[in-house]
């Protein structure tokens, strides 16, 4: 185990909240929101983001970000195409987004990024994550520093290893980039459900600031050990495939959206199973990918307002 400075929940907290008191045994009511700013009638934030906490420093994030897999993979030459995800990035920005992530792996999406973010003058701006994934020591270094030149942003506010990827070799990497100031935080990432224990072990063996995996209303396997074990070592969390690949669209078909979405502020589908993952007290931001403006628009409003209780998760549940 390592310690970090700030709040956190223990694994006691946490389970007591899974097991029923939900966000309403936390800070009570039908909606909990949390973040900074002024409150309002709902007791928490009515205009402006929702933000979360990053234990190890306290640095607050917003809970809306964004991927960048396949759809910021582009030809940057492409001018229709740079038009479009530059649409993408600006509503992300100005509905109050900042975090994100990319890879190597996703082609043409770390340039695409930092050319975007130069144009629109918006690097400071953006909280950048990125991953390293390849094998070797010398081999990762030169890849990072690359990513960091292709996105423009040193340091990186966040370096990860990319779906655990020669990941004792680059954690050693990453810790002594830490140390120098390179990057700010590191972390691991993973896709698969089947990973999740892995990701345990490595929480419960280095000091990580950040852990990476998926979670989505198809598939709540991180609510049993791997959310729970985040809280009790103070790491933070990006939630990857929120939308299980979009089968969670498919799986909803044409049903309208119940009534009792209103209370939480929802006005789609897709808000409602954001605002189901942002309301785990453990989950610091999640990460849709999309090429569409209106989408990026749509995700980033449900880190605004009211997120819903045990009561209404479960009501999420079961309408799902």
């Amino acid at each position: 185990m390592h310690e970090h400075s700030g709040s956190r929940l223990s694994r006691r907290q946490l389970l007591r909240w899974m097991a029923g008191g939900g966000a309403a045994l936390l800070l009570g009511g039908r909606g909990l929101s949390a973040g900074s700013g002024d409150a309002g009638s709902d007791g928490g934030l009515s205009d402006g983001m929702i933000l979360r906490e990053i234990p190890d420093t306290g640095e607050k994030v917003p809970v809306a970000g964004m991927g960048t897999y396949r759809t910021f993979n582009v030809n940057p030459a492409e001018t229709e195409a740079m038009d479009r995800m530059r649409n993408v990035l600006r509503v992300f920005l100005d509905g109050g987004g900042r975090v994100i992530d990319s890879s190597p792996m996703y082609g043409q999406a770390e340039r695409v990024v930092g050319l975007l973010a130069e144009e629109l003058d918006a690097v400071d701006a953006l909280w950048m994550a990125t991953k390293v994934w390849t094998r070797g020591r010398d081999a990762g270094i030169r890849q990072m520093r690359e990513s960091m030149r292709l996105m423009g942003k040193q340091p990186m506010d966040l370096m990860q290893v990319h779906n655990l990827v020669d990941v004792e070799t680059h954690l050693g990497t990453l810790k002594a980039w830490k140390d120098e100031g390179r990057i700010r935080y590191m972390g691991i990432t993973h896709y698969q459900r089947a990973r999740h224990d892995d990701l345990v072990d490595l929480i419960e063996r280095y000091p990580l600031d950040f852990v990476q995996f998926n979670y989505n209303l198809l598939d709540r396997n991180a609510e049993n050990r791997l959310l729970p074990a985040c809280a009790e070592h103070g790491v933070a969390t990006l939630i990857n495939e929120p939308f299980a690949q979009g089968r969670l669209f498919r799986h909803i078909g044409d049903r309208a959206l119940p009534d009792w979405a209103g209370e939480i502020r929802c006005r789609s589908w897709a808000q409602v199973f954001l605002k189901y993952l942002i309301a785990h007290p453990a989950v610091t931001a999640v990460i849709p990918a999309t090429s569409n403006p209106d989408h990026a628009a749509d995700n980033v409003a449900a880190g605004r307002g009211p997120l819903p209780d045990a009561d209404m998760r479960r009501r999420i549940r079961e309408a799902v």
